[in-house]
C-alpha cells in the first residue's frame, strides 16, 4: 500500500511524518473549496476534502489522505484571510472568544488495500475548541506583519507566536488545530484495516 498525501501544506507533511508512515505528496492547484449552503460545521471540511480527493486519480493499492480544516465562530466560517487587513479583522473577532477548529479527512483507498469489502471512501471529521485572551491591537498587527497568516485559516497558526501568547484553553486535539488529527487519522486507519504500522507492503 502506498500512501499519497494530496496537500500543499508543510504542517499536515510534518504532521504526518510524525506518525512515522511512509509516504509521498502530490498536489494540484487551483482546487475549487467551494461547498453548498446549508451544511453543518463538521459537514463543510468533510465535504471539501471528497471534493479534494475527486480531483485525483488512485492507483492500484494507493490510499489518497485529504484533508480541509475550517475555523467556526458563532456560526460564520473564518477562511484564509484575503490580504493582510482581512487577517487583523479576523484577528479581532476571534479575540477574547472561544471558536471551533474543524478539521475534515478524506480516505480513498481500492479495496485490494483491504482485508474485507470496505468502501472505497471514508470521511470524519475533528473539532476542537480554543479559547483566546483578549489581544490588542498592537499584538495583532505584530503577528500579522511578521508571520504573514495568509494561507491559513483564522488568519493564525497555533503553532506560532499568537499561539504561545494568545491562546488559554484547547479542548480536543492540539495536532488537529495545527491541520490534521493525526491520533484520530490513526485510528480511523485501524478501524478500515489499513495498516498504519505496515508504511510498505509490496505484493
Amino acid at each position: 500500500m502506498r500512501i499519497v498525501l494530496a496537500s500543499n501544506s508543510p504542517r499536515r507533511r510534518e504532521l504526518l511524518s510524525g506518525l512515522g508512515l511512509e509516504y509521498e505528496v502530490r498536489t494540484l492547484q487551483g482546487l475549487d473549496e467551494s461547498y453548498p449552503d446549508g451544511l453543518s460545521m463538521e459537514e463543510i471540511p468533510q465535504y471539501i476534502s471528497r471534493k479534494k480527493a475527486a480531483a485525483y486519480m488512485l492507483e492500484e493499492d494507493e490510499l489518497l489522505i485529504t484533508a480541509d480544516t475550517i475555523v467556526w465562530l458563532d456560526g460564520e466560517v473564518l477562511g484564509k484571510p484575503a490580504d493582510e487587513e482581512e487577517a487583523r479583522q479576523m484577528l479581532r473577532k476571534l479575540s477574547g472568544k472561544t471558536h471551533q477548529v474543524i478539521t475534515g479527512v478524506t480516505l480513498t483507498y481500492n479495496e485490494q488495500c483491504t482485508m474485507n469489502n470496505e468502501n472505497k471512501q471514508h470521511s470524519f471529521a475533528s473539532v476542537s475548541q480554543v479559547t483566546f485572551a483578549q489581544l490588542s491591537d498592537a499584538e495583532i498587527d505584530y503577528y500579522v506583519t511578521h508571520y504573514h497568516p495568509l494561507d491559513k485559516a483564522g488568519a493564525y497558526g497555533i503553532q506560532e507566536w499568537i499561539g504561545y501568547i494568545g491562546v488559554t484553553c484547547i479542548e480536543g486535539s492540539y495536532f488537529n488545530v495545527m491541520g490534521l488529527p493525526v491520533q484520530r487519522l490513526y485510528t480511523e486507519m485501524k478501524k478500515l484495516n489499513l495498516d498504519p504500522l505496515i508504511p510498505f507492503r509490496g505484493k
